[in-house]
């Protein structure tokens, strides 16, 4: 393995830790919020007229987890294919820790 190939898949690594990490959490709190988020008017129109405005928001925060969960999960398909290969560039990166002085 080239050091680039190296360095994509130990960001992609990074990335699929930090997805794991925020999915984990308890409603999903994370450090970072960007906005505006794009949806349909009328999903929120009719959310909040029907549901209020808390449940909207709940809503569009279960959207988002449930589009992180299917992208991760392709991420992890492109960048790794098997639990094995991962697995095995987890071991290449701790080998490459212990080297470092």
């Amino acid at each position: 393995m080239d050091e680039e190939e190296y360095r994509v898949k130990y960001s992609n690594l990074r990335i699929l830790k930090s997805i794991q990490e925020y999915l984990k959490e308890d409603g999903g709190e994370a450090q970072t919020a960007l906005f505006p988020i794009r949806v349909p008017d009328d999903l929120l129109c009719q959310v909040v007229r029907l549901q209020g405005t808390e449940s909207a928001d709940e809503l569009i925060h279960q959207i988002f987890r449930l589009g992180l969960t299917i992208w991760s999960e392709r991420l992890y398909q492109d960048a790794f294919g098997s639990q094995r290969n991962l697995e095995e560039f987890i071991e290449l990166v701790k080998e490459r820790t212990r080297e470092i002085p």
